[in-house]
């Protein structure tokens, strides 16, 4: 299932309690009753943007904090010959077992920062995914290079975050956390969320052209979620990394 790189901690773009919030929730990334259940109503709606702007099949994919796997599982089963990072250890290690027990194909997990993989690998994907991930590490910016100097020239780089406003800390936070009681309490900080003008101004600071963008929402009423041009809370960039 792929080695792991060593890292000390102080060296990582990492929030240690964050870590430890997602890896003491790690048994739960695959019961879909669960707190991560919007997670799982999420992922074919996300699946099939990604698959449209830039087809699966075939294509080497990094999935960047990539948590229990349920994306990257299903990117590699459209076809993808997938590697999912992450720095909590428990996790990976659910994502890790979920492979093995389903019978994922063309999959694989390290546990190594995306800043270490872009040393490593440079110029590697086709595709690389970093969803739900820049509201959670101290530095955005440093993750989005490194998604950019990961993927090909010409390749694509997806990110999905919350935007940072009134409406946003109502619905993400105090809606989705503690009335709805959808998410764990604590998920989210408001002062981590980012305004999609700043992801753009990153983007484009890391070589990276944004070509697409996606709002989420979701009816409490049906307990839907659906893609849609409202990017005010949930949101999705496509960018596309400069030719060389």
């Amino acid at each position: 299932m792929g080695h792991n790189l060593a890292m000390s901690p102080s060296s990582a773009n990492v929030d240690p309690a964050e870590l430890a919030k997602f890896s003491e929730l790690a048994h739960r990334w695959w019961d879909t009753e669960s707190e991560f259940r919007p997670l799982h109503e999420i992922n074919p709606l996300r699946l099939g943007w990604i698959d449209s702007i830039a087809p699966l099949h075939g294509r080497r994919v990094l999935d960047v904090g990539c948590g229990g796997g349920i994306l990257a599982d299903a990117m590699a089963r459209r076809g993808a010959e997938v590697t999912g990072i992450d720095l909590a250890t428990k996790s990976l290690k659910v994502a890790q077992l979920h492979a093995l027990e389903t019978g994922t194909p063309n999959i694989q997990y390290r546990e190594v920062s995306v800043e270490a993989l872009a040393e490593e690998s440079p110029a590697e994907f086709d595709v690389v995914t970093c969803m739900e991930m820049l509201e959670h590490v101290p530095d955005p910016a440093s993750v989005v290079q490194a998604c950019s100097r990961l993927v090909k020239p010409g390749g694509w780089v997806f990110f999905s975050t919350i935007n940072r406003n009134a409406k946003a800390f109502l619905l993400a936070i105090v809606g989705a956390e503690y009335v709805l009681g959808m998410l764990p309490r604590g998920t989210h900080e408001y002062a981590k969320l980012i305004k999609p003008s700043e992801l753009a101004t990153a983007c484009r600071s890391a070589h990276l052209d944004v070509q697409h963008s996606r709002g989420m929402e979701y009816n409490p009423l049906t307990r839907r979620y659906a893609l849609s041009a409202d990017t005010s809370v949930n949101y999705l960039l496509a960018c596309r990394r400069a030719q060389a």
